[in-house]
């Protein structure tokens, strides 16, 4: 059985950028996502020449991500690296932010994290070895006007993946977390931040094949020489 590579949060875009790139260095890509099509991914992986198996899975289930990792680990192969990718990027004003509202962002963003980099890990442990990447954003570091709960789940992923690569780095286990600070280029953000599409240049919005290269050189980091964080922006983006 292959080396697995584990996508959580394997969308059209950036999702799809890391499974692709993963796949065409030899490992066999395991994508999941809550809902929505995979298979337009797997399809594309295999007539590269890839490896892809498609599940959909809820990531703030701990039922459904216990039976997700049994199947990889007993079905398929081994964890080599897992990607947490989920997003929740939403814009509500504080006082249009309902319980509801908040309370899901959070388990999207920070609460699935846990559950599968929590379940994944196990078996990791016992191997000394594998590599853990969160996705986080300009709101893992500030706050910023109208994205409370965005800001407060990432904030939250963020803090795990500190917590995580300091237990769990001597145990031989590499976790990163990526800061993606700008805007991606996809169908989403254009709709969400139109006057950056607008005003910017071509090479000043982020590409996500661009980005997925950074995750597999992390991957492939030698243990002298870890990176934790690792905070990627266009050259053009105020910080």
């Amino acid at each position: 059985m292959k080396d697995i590579a584990l996508i959580v949060g394997a969308g059209d875009h950036l999702g799809s950028s890391i499974a692709k790139k993963f796949a065409e260095n030899g490992l066999k890509v395991v994508a999941t996502r809550r809902r929505g099509d995979l298979q337009k991914l797997i399809t594309s992986i295999q007539k590269s020449g890839g490896e892809a198996v498609g599940i959909h899975s809820d990531v703030r289930n701990e039922a459904e991500v216990r039976e997700l990792v049994r199947k990889i680990e007993n079905e398929l192969g081994e964890i080599r690296i897992l990607i947490f990718n989920v997003g929740g990027n939403v814009l509500f004003p504080i006082l249009k932010t309902t319980s509801r509202v908040y309370r899901k962002v959070w388990e999207m963003c920070s609460f699935g994290g846990f559950l599968i980099s929590k379940e994944v890990a196990k078996h990791m442990m016992k191997r000394r070895s594998g590599t853990i990447i969160f996705t986080g954003a300009t709101a893992s570091l500030r706050g910023n006007a109208g994205y409370s709960a965005f800001s407060g789940g990432k904030q939250a992923l963020r803090a795990l993946a500190q917590s995580m690569a300091r237990e769990l780095g001597p145990e031989g286990i590499h976790i990163a977390h990526v800061i993606v600070d700008g805007v991606i280029e996809n169908s989403s953000t254009r709709k969400l931040f139109p006057d950056a599409f607008e005003k910017r240049p071509a090479d000043g919005i982020m590409q996500p094949d661009q980005i997925a290269e950074s995750y597999l050189q992390l991957y492939k980091q030698e243990k002298s020489a870890w990176t934790f964080e690792l905070d990627l922006r266009p050259y053009c983006e105020p910080w």
